[in-house]
């Protein structure tokens, strides 16, 4: 399973990527994330537990999920490995392009799905990927570029 995320943000590459990379303050600007802390601090990122809340109209299910958070500043990307949760094994890319019109801004996930015997590559690409995956990193590029073009 593969899902891309992207969107345009009309605001400085160096003020979209901390704001990215700045999870902890992620539930104080993205109102579907319910907590984000970090569990253990690296040098360029460490292991972070981040629980967001997905929307079906007036009915939000809770999500969560542990990740090794990995932080490039130079190549603008910010990765994550996820390692605990239903997404275990999932790996995560952000990559930031500075294009003539603002900054591209990307969300790749790349997930063989659970180890749910012959059902969960199958859930993955019909259910958690376009349902709960891309809901929730929709709305994080939305909020993200919503707040750097205000401030």
């Amino acid at each position: 399973m593969r899902t891309v995320d992207q969107v345009l943000i009309r605001a400085p590459a160096d003020r979209i990527f901390q704001i990215a990379s700045d999870i902890e303050r992620w539930p104080v600007i993205l109102p579907h994330y319910r907590w984000v802390r970090f569990l253990e601090r690296r040098n360029g990122g460490g292991t972070v537990e981040m629980a967001a809340w997905r929307p079906f109209g007036v009915f939000r299910y809770p999500t969560w999920w542990v990740s090794e958070m990995t932080v490039d500043r130079r190549a603008r990307e910010i990765r994550y490995r996820h390692v605990r949760g239903i997404t275990r094994r999932m790996g995560v890319v952000w990559h930031l392009v500075e294009e003539p019109g603002g900054v591209d801004v990307t969300i790749v996930h790349e997930w063989a799905g659970p180890a749910w015997p012959l059902i969960g590559p199958l859930a993955a690409r019909l259910v958690i990927g376009p349902v709960f995956i891309h809901g929730i990193a929709s709305r994080t590029l939305a909020g993200i570029k919503r707040f750097a073009e205000s401030t």
